[in-house]
């Protein structure tokens, strides 16, 4: 799952890893270092796409309540299933 929020802060390294560390117990990874744009990537398990997006969606902004960073619009999911992500 990747998640992407905007706002109107451009982030410093600092709050990166500090989204980076909020995720890492979902096996996460943030980006976002130097623009207005913040982001995860995330994996869960479900047994649906609605169901991933949501469970993903509740992970990443627990993630960034923790991480203090700005509330901002999403821009961006993406879900990819781990037979998705298989193919060549």
């Amino acid at each position: 799952m990747g998640i992407e929020a905007e706002g109107d802060q451009v982030l410093t390294r600092e709050q990166v890893v500090e989204l980076a560390d909020a995720v890492a117990t979902s096996g996460g990874i943030a980006t976002g270092i130097g623009t207005s744009r913040y982001g995860a990537q995330l994996i869960v398990e479900a047994a649906s796409r609605e169901e991933a997006i949501e469970k993903a969606t509740g992970e990443f902004w627990r993630a960034v309540r923790k991480a203090d960073l700005p509330a901002a619009p999403v821009v961006r999911i993406e879900a990819v299933s781990e037979d998705e992500d298989a193919l060549p």
